[in-house]
């Protein structure tokens, strides 16, 4: 009998520690509005430098959108993205790569410092990183051709120079780096219908594949901007009749093709949000300016994801999904 409350004791006391340790857990770990909340204070704190919040938070998030699709790449599990090369950090020609001495990375020509000034130059550390980036893009001025310059000095590539630079133009405009709200790009109050269609074949203008989500609705249908971004094309596509291309913060470009005709307001270079009406459903492309009526009326809705070397696309209708089960929610919830 004594053995076995002995026992009966030993069972719940491991049971209670196991319970307390995941409701300790639990309670460490941070939600997401106090990680973006943490975030912002680390891009404001370096804005003495005269280096914008924005800026600073657009090469954070290329990097965190980068890392979550390449594996080739280390990830930083911290609340900062933001990886540096030990050539960077320490200099090229040190002996120690992994140095975290101030006067010896300087020696070496190396970028990293001590942002929290505890004599310990971490290239694993936030507040290092974002002190050591605040003072590199400060170096080139203050303007956002500086910027750009600075940019292209630290990645020699235009496509990740662009991509930052609008990731940068939508925190500016909405002052904040919380936009990813999506929206379906269909007003759910018209009739329409849609399946999977990723990867049918398509034959005109040559074999290839179909890349992306066809919705057919009715001619005129506004088709809505499904996400935050700026507008990076608008026009005629041979193959996607009148289209337009939105670039979000997350490194994805909304295509939307076969329009009838655009907003009247939307133009190259505009920041649009959810739900922003940018043309209608139309039945164009398929041949020289002005082709329509080759088929039924759809809107075809593509995404490509850029990985800082290449963009390519990938199956949409999950994501559709999605977002009109959010978006009749929400309209429920107002309703």
């Amino acid at each position: 009998m004594v053995r076995y409350f002995i026992s009966l004791f030993a069972i719940t006391l491991f049971c209670s520690t196991i319970f307390s340790a995941a409701a300790s857990a639990k309670e460490e770990t941070p939600s997401r509005e106090e990680i973006l909340k943490q975030r912002m204070s680390y891009y404001v704190q370096y804005e003495k430098l005269l280096v914008p919040w924005y800026f600073l938070a657009a090469i954070d998030q290329y990097e965190r959108n980068i890392q979550s699709v390449r594996k080739d790449i280390p990830k930083r599990d911290s609340v900062i993205a933001i990886k540096f090369s030990d050539e960077f950090w320490a200099g090229a020609l040190n002996p120690y790569s992994q140095d975290t001495t101030p006067s010896t990375i300087d020696y070496f020509g190396g970028m990293g410092l001590d942002g929290d000034k505890d004599g310990i130059a971490n290239s694993e550390d936030d507040e290092d990183i974002m002190y050591t980036m605040a003072r590199y893009l400060s170096r080139f001025g203050p303007t956002e051709n500086d910027f750009k310059l600075a940019l292209w000095e630290y990645y020699n590539s235009e496509p990740v120079v662009n991509q930052i630079m609008t990731i940068s133009t939508l925190y500016k405009h909405f002052n904040t780096t919380d936009l990813n709200t999506h929206v379906f790009p269909l007003p759910l109050r018209y009739d329409y219908s849609y399946r999977s269609t990723w990867g049918d074949n398509r034959g005109w203008g040559g074999r290839r594949i179909h890349e992306g989500t066809d919705l057919f609705a009715s001619y005129g249908t506004p088709v809505l901007s499904a996400s935050y971004g700026v507008v990076e094309i608008k026009g005629w596509n041979r193959f996607g009749g009148w289209r337009i291309g939105i670039r979000d913060q997350n490194n994805s470009y909304h295509y939307y093709a076969h329009l009838s005709s655009f907003s009247k307001d939307i133009n190259v270079g505009d920041v649009v949000e959810p739900g922003k009406v940018l043309g209608f459903v139309g039945s164009s492309g398929y041949g020289k300016e002005g082709t329509s009526g080759k088929f039924p009326p759809h809107l075809h809705y593509g995404i490509y994801k850029f990985n800082g070397r290449t963009e390519w696309a990938f199956d949409p209708y999950p994501s559709l999904l999605l977002w009109e089960r959010q978006t009749k929610n929400a309209k429920n919830n107002v309703d």
